[in-house]
C-alpha cells in the first residue's frame, strides 16, 4: 500500500468504532426528533386545504372566515378563526415541512383547543337569535372549518402519540 492510501483509512479499529458510533448517535438523535407521517401526512394536508376553503366561504351573516379573523363577525368566531389559522393552517404547514415531533404535539393540543372554539363558534351562531346578537345561524364555511379542525386535531393526536 502506498502512503496516500494509508492516509484514507483510520489508523486503528478504535477510531473506526468511534466514528461509527458518533454517526449512529447523530442519526438516531435526528430520527428521535422527527416523525414520519405516511398516509396521515396526506390526510392532514387535505384537511388543511379544506380548512382554507372554509375560510373563504360564509361564516357569520354572509361574511367569510377571513373577515371573522379580522374581527368583523363577533368575538367567538374571531377566536376560532385565529386558533384555526394558527394551529390548523400555519402550525400544520410548519409541522409537515419540518417533520418535528414537538410541532406535532403543538398541533395536536392546539388543534383540540381550536376544535372546542369551533364548536362554540357554531353554537354561538345557533343561539344568537335568542340573545339579539347578530347572526342567523352558522354559515357553511364555519361548519366546514369546525369539522376540518376536529379531524385535524384527531390526526395530529395520532401522529403525536405514534412516537410512544
Amino acid at each position: 500500500m502506498s502512503d496516500e492510501s494509508k492516509a484514507e483509512f483510520p489508523a486503528s479499529n478504535d477510531q473506526l468504532d468511534a466514528r461509527t458510533a458518533a454517526a449512529l448517535e447523530e442519526t438516531l438523535g435526528r430520527a428521535a426528533r422527527t416523525v414520519e407521517f405516511g398516509r396521515r401526512g396526506f390526510t392532514i394536508a387535505v384537511f388543511v386545504f379544506l380548512l382554507l376553503i372554509g375560510f373563504v366561504l360564509p361564516w357569520v351573516d354572509g361574511r367569510p372566515g377571513w373577515q371573522a379573523l379580522i374581527g368583523e363577525a363577533g368575538a367567538i368566531p374571531q377566536l376560532f378563526a385565529a386558533t384555526a389559522a394558527g394551529f390548523g393552517v400555519f402550525g400544520s404547514a410548519l409541522a409537515l415541512t419540518t417533520r418535528r415531533w414537538w410541532l406535532a404535539w403543538v398541533c395536536a393540543i392546539g388543534g383540540w383547543f381550536a376544535s372546542v372554539d369551533g364548536i362554540l363558534a357554531v353554537w354561538s351562531q345557533q343561539s344568537s337569535g335568542i340573545s339579539g346578537v347578530s347572526g342567523a345561524g352558522p354559515g357553511i364555511g364555519l361548519v366546514i372549518a369546525a369539522g376540518a379542525m376536529i379531524v385535524l386535531a384527531f390526526q395530529w393526536m395520532r401522529v403525536a402519540w405514534s412516537r410512544h
